[in-house]
């Protein structure tokens, strides 16, 4: 009877409610984020009601979505959590462009497939690819060599990079050696950067970046001196660069989006959403503006070709410092679902004044412990705990003592 709403208490208990107890009986005390519907994504649990956290990336402005935070505070947890729960749950293509080798077990249990690319792989990508969807307009090559000037900028490094004379002949020089594919496009028709590697030798003008190409095509990196010979027809695929070091992992991150953009632009119809873990690397202070400005048009414009795009990076020093912090902040609008975990002072302090975050929430960042985290799309900001089943726990942890207290598990069940 005294649950009934007849303001009745037949039953005369007292007795106290704690803080985060009382919150759930004020309404307005805690910020609910849940978005019902059948894509919508499970994110965690809000640290102040406990109640579920539910994402649809596709009912907000745009589909994009970025993971930010320390080394160990979770990253890879969130991301891979987030992959499996889209996996199951959407038709989406998920394809992870992985420097780390972190998605191996994951991408296993849900039947996907691993292009690995290394010095060693019998798998190759080629970066001379294209296709006659590269781009919108009517001249695809113009894009293709926009983006060989990036990878050539990337392979030369330094301040400098490539001089103004010899990003004209190198945009000549890509222009002629795909004449002959588009004559007649066959496969074998395709060039390689063997084929730009013995143009540029004939100029006086590109000697140097010739014998730096030099090493793609006849040294210890020629894995990208050959057709490609590996497909995306998974519904989920790593493309694992691990094995990549130094200067050639930033190139085979490089290669290896420009792929996967090539291949979504193919079927607008086919939703896929592509996975960019460590993109700091991509658009740092160590890398070069033309590769920065690719990676932005991919966050700007995949929307229109039915997909979404998603990244995971620390270093946000790294991140906001090339051009004065123009492309980090562009990829930042142009994600809608941003996951912050735990940041530095003055990291926090630059996201701060990017998404307009109160004093409280700015502490939160700065204090966050592992598996907490603070989730925003667009004016909605909310504290979320991480939380994954055990099955879950075992295929997406990184942590050590986890990883070893899994093994001592399953050694313990052989025996």
């Amino acid at each position: 009877m005294s649950s009934l709403p007849l303001a009745q208490n037949l039953i005369e208990i007292r007795r106290g409610l704690t803080t985060s107890s009382t919150a759930i009986f004020v309404p307005f005390t805690t910020q609910e984020l849940f978005q019902n519907g059948a894509e919508s994504l499970y994110y965690g649990l809000n640290a102040l009601s406990n109640n579920l956290i539910m994402v649809d990336r596709k009912k907000l402005k745009n589909p994009n979505g970025l993971i930010l935070g320390t080394p160990g505070s979770g990253k890879s947890f969130s991301a891979k959590r987030e992959i499996a729960n889209a996996f199951l749950v959407t038709d989406e293509d998920i394809i992870i462009c992985d420097p780390e080798s972190e998605y191996t077990a994951l991408v296993q249990k849900l039947k996907g497939q691993v292009i690995k690319i290394s010095p060693t792989s019998t798998q190759y990508i080629n970066p001379m690819d294209i296709n006659a969807n590269y781009s919108e307009e009517d001249n695809p090559i113009a894009l293709k060599a926009d983006f060989i000037l990036s990878l050539c900028e990337l392979i030369v490094g330094g301040k400098e990079g490539l001089q103004p004379v010899e990003k004209t002949v190198i945009d000549r020089c890509v222009h002629q050696i795909y004449q002959k594919y588009f004559e007649n496009p066959v496969p074998e028709n395709m060039p390689v950067l063997g084929d730009l590697y013995e143009v540029l030798l004939e100029k006086k003008e590109t000697k140097r970046m010739a014998n730096i190409l030099n090493r793609l095509v006849n040294g210890s990196a020629k894995t990208f001196n050959q057709q490609t010979n590996v497909n995306l027809d998974n519904k989920y695929t790593v493309l694992d660069i691990s094995e990549l070091s130094g200067d050639m992992l930033t190139v085979g991150m490089f290669v290896a989006l420009d792929y996967v953009w090539d291949k979504a632009k193919e079927d607008r119809t086919k939703e896929k959403a592509i996975f960019l873990d460590e993109l700091w690397q991509l658009i740092g202070a160590s890398s070069n503006k033309l590769a920065a400005e690719f990676v932005l048009e991919v966050f700007k414009i995949i929307r229109g070709y039915g997909g979404s795009a998603i990244c995971a990076t620390q270093d946000l020093n790294d991140f906001f410092s090339l051009d004065g912090g123009k492309y980090g902040k562009g990829i930042i609008n142009n994600a809608k679902t941003k996951v912050i975990l735990n940041l530095e002072e003055d990291e926090a302090a630059r996201v701060q004044d990017i998404l307009k975050l109160s004093e409280t929430e700015l502490m939160n960042i700065t204090h966050f412990e592992r598996g907490n985290g603070l989730i925003s799309t667009n004016s909605n900001n909310v504290t979320v705990e991480f939380r994954a089943s055990e099955f879950e726990t075992e295929l997406i942890t990184t942590d050590r003592a986890e990883l070893q207290s899994i093994l001592k598990r399953r050694r313990d069940m052989a025996q």
